[in-house]
């Protein structure tokens, strides 16, 4: 048991671009906020943009929350002309958005140094960008990365992370394998640090609702026309069984109209948002994870808590570390859709199976009950003072 009065309270900022939209990154951000101020640590979780989707989740937050900007971002314009540049409604937006920004570097700089110590959680390589330029430095720096190294080293984020976060005391990644690879980009303060399940429930999903389900943004990088096509190949011969997607996004209508195409419109359905999502999980017998690429994914992790086991793509480290194959779940070679299907088709055929995997998945998850991933944070802080 933690011994609540030896341990120093403690000053923790944690920063994110975005922090209020709904997605398995803000979960993360504020379920550890919630769960270090009720340690009785001094807790501050900052925005830099507010949402244009926000979503409360925590009734009664034990930290403070602020957001540096007045406005979410704006998508940027291009301008063909000179006139187009040099219009007064583009030069006085020019100017405005210089304000906000001023003001908003004003707000964090005046945040940070109202405290002599204490530990600044940057949750990505975006905002490290935006925060390193200021003074920070009388802090523990930490920088999060939520993705995997393959992730990384397909987008901007490889750069910012190899110019950004050598400048912390520590860098916090998702797995071992992407530890094992950002240290061969010789990034020598790499530490794995788990996300933490933002609840446990005290039963398990009865498996036995006859519906697949997958969490998340209806992005392009999730994928999800692959799992309406492994769905349509197996549910002819399974009536009964239907396809839940849980979440908004741009995809919708496309992913509206595949389904309609392969002739199993009316057993896909839309759910949108849901702001009880371990309801969701509690609805299914299967969650599924057809993603271009994942680090390592809260739904995965969540529905295992609940005792949902799985059908995923190998994607990563990540995904390996919370799916043990056949044994909380199977996993496939990535991108092929026939053998997702195959898959699925045995885990919807063997309740007695997917019960199986269902207990073994919430067993395998205990290790990321929010107290103890709380309780290796609490390691880190001292490791970094001495």
């Amino acid at each position: 048991m933690r011994d609540t009065v030896s341990m120093p309270v403690r000053n923790i900022f944690l920063v994110g671009i975005d922090v209020d939209s709904m997605g398995g990154s803000q979960r993360v951000l504020h379920t550890l906020a919630q769960g270090m101020g009720e340690r009785g640590h001094r807790v501050e979780l900052i925005g830099i943009r507010p949402s244009p989707e926000p979503f409360r989740y925590n009734r009664e937050p034990s930290y403070r929350h602020t957001t540096l900007y007045p406005e979410p971002a704006q998508p940027v314009r291009s301008s063909r002309t000179l006139t187009q540049r040099l219009s007064p409604a583009r030069r006085l937006a020019a100017r405005r958005a210089r304000a906000d920004r001023d003001l908003a570097r004003v707000r964090l700089t005046a945040s940070l140094s109202a405290v002599r110590e204490g530990y600044l959680v940057i949750g990505s390589p975006w905002a490290a960008d935006w925060i390193l330029s200021l003074g920070w430095q009388h802090l523990k720096g930490i920088g999060q990365y939520h993705e995997s190294f393959m992730q990384a080293q397909a987008s901007a984020n490889l750069k910012l992370i190899l110019r950004h976060y050598p400048l912390l005391d520590k860098m916090l990644v998702l797995s071992q394998d992407d530890a094992v690879q950002f240290r061969n980009r010789r990034m020598p303060n790499v530490s794995v640090m788990p996300n933490p399940l933002p609840f446990c429930p005290d039963e398990a999903a009865p498996l036995d609702t006859l519906r697949l389900g997958a969490v998340g943004r209806l992005d392009p990088v999730k994928r999800l026309d692959r799992l309406i096509e492994a769905f349509a190949t197996v549910a002819p011969e399974r009536p009964g069984w239907e396809l839940h997607l849980f979440g908004e996004g741009p995809m919708e209508d496309d992913l509206r109209a595949e389904a309609v195409r392969l002739g199993v419109g009316e057993r896909v359905l839309f759910r949108g948002t849901i702001s009880d999502i371990r309801t969701a999980y509690q609805e299914l017998s299967l969650v599924c994870v057809t993603s271009e690429r994942e680090g390592r994914p809260m739904s995965l992790a969540e529905s295992s808590a609940c005792g949902v086991p799985c059908v995923s793509f190998n994607l990563s480290g990540g995904v390996r570390d919370l799916v043990e194959h056949e044994k909380t779940g199977i996993l496939v070679l990535a991108g092929d859709v026939p053998a997702f299907a195959a898959a699925l088709g045995e885990l919807m055929d063997d309740h007695k199976r997917r019960l199986q995997y269902g207990a073994a998945a919430r067993e395998h998850m205990s290790a990321l009950a929010l107290p103890n991933v709380l309780d290796r944070w609490e390691r880190l802080f001292i490791e970094l003072d001495r």
